[in-house]
């Protein structure tokens, strides 16, 4: 029969060996990197799965080599112009060896923050306000450099370093603002007097344009008035002088006679008159003469010769010439077309004048229009 105690004793010693044997065995998870290190002494690398080692006396470290953030907490940094600045930065780190990692700091991530914040001191005092607010890139690339130069010996790489924000204190901020308000209003007040320019000058060239073409109106319209006179006097004196010739050619056949005749007749209109004085253009002697002819009392007229009259078409031209050609009904009909298309054609360029300068007046508003939003919307 087996005793009690060696039964209780032999399980005791199974459970005992089973729990040794689990205590050998480390799984490494995929983004891990293990450490073995037996009595004290660094052996090897465990790979990523199933890894057997030496139970009780073998200790393993787990390092994990996924990208880190770590944040560096906001402390207040002064730059060079002396403004107080509260700053904070998240940097992102990697272990690209973790032998150097374990073995060669005793916390790399305290390590990496402090010397983040040394540095971030350090590049931040050497700067001005403007130049940290408006240079960030600039500041991120240098305390990358700086920062992956010296984790080197520690087996991390800083991948980026990120200034998360820059919050200057309260009496800079006022400050700034002020600055950025007087900024404003200065490029207000140039964006304003630049429209008024433009606007000036627009307008100065629409007078000058204006005045011009009112200049060559005047210029033209005088032209066409001397034009318009020089034809009509003229004209005139060609009609003067073809009346001179038609009456020159119808007195030809005239005899004494009726040359009396006529001077009664005038002498019979000014009689209708209502004037107390008549002067009378001829003497009354003759035209009694000429009376007393007519009647017979007087020696005998004198008949105008016929040959006299062709005579008198030589000197002067014949009655068809001198009296010209008269225009059929059809040519007139022509002749006012063509001058009705003229006067059309002249209020078209009329209107085109009248609405070029109303465009130029909406074109000089439209500018000065313009920059008042412009310089509102900036504002």
């Amino acid at each position: 029969m087996v005793d009690p105690l060696i039964v209780t004793v032999s399980i005791i010693l199974l459970v005992a060996i089973i729990l040794v044997v689990i205590s050998g065995v480390r799984i490494i998870q995929p983004y891990e990197q293990g450490l073995l290190v037996v009595l004290g002494r660094y052996r090897r690398r465990l790979n990523p799965g199933f890894n057997l080692v030496l139970p009780l006396i073998s200790q393993v470290v787990r390092l994990d080599l996924r990208t880190q953030v770590l944040d560096v907490p906001r402390q207040e940094v002064i730059t060079r112009d002396n403004s107080p600045t509260q700053v904070d930065a998240v940097i992102y780190i990697r272990i690209i060896d973790p032998e150097k990692a374990y073995f060669q700091v005793a916390n790399y991530r305290v390590a990496v923050l402090a010397l983040a914040q040394t540095t971030l001191r350090s590049v931040i005092g050497d700067m001005e306000l403007d130049e940290v607010l408006y240079n960030r890139d600039r500041i991120n690339a240098r305390l990358r450099d700086i920062l992956d130069t010296a984790t080197d010996n520690w087996g991390v790489r800083v991948e980026a370093v990120e200034i998360r924000e820059v919050d200057p204190i309260g009496t800079v901020k006022a400050a700034m603002e002020e600055q950025t308000s007087a900024e404003r209003q200065r490029r207000a007040a140039i964006l304003r007097a630049d429209g008024e320019k433009r606007s000036k000058i627009l307008v100065a060239e629409g007078d000058k344009r204006s005045r011009i073409l009112q200049a060559e109106g005047v210029r033209q319209a005088k032209i066409l008035e001397a034009e318009g006179t020089r034809l009509q006097k003229v004209l005139e004196a060609q009609g003067e002088a073809q009346g001179l010739r038609i009456i020159s050619l119808g007195s030809a056949t005239l005899d004494g006679k009726s040359l009396t005749v006529l001077s009664l007749e005038a002498v019979k209109e000014l009689g209708k008159g209502q004037a107390t004085k008549i002067v009378l253009p001829f003497e009354l002697t003759r035209v009694t003469e000429g009376i007393s002819r007519y009647f017979g009392q007087g020696a005998k007229t004198e008949e105008r010769p016929p040959n006299k009259l062709s005579e008198l078409e030589k000197l002067i031209g014949k009655s068809e010439d001198i009296l010209g050609r008269v225009p059929t009904a059809k040519e007139l009909r022509s002749e006012i077309s063509s001058i009705e298309e003229e006067i059309k054609k002249e209020a078209g360029d009329a209107g085109d004048v009248v609405a070029e300068l109303v465009e130029h007046r909406g074109a000089t508003k439209a500018p000065d229009a313009a920059g008042s939003k412009s310089a509102k919307k900036k504002a």
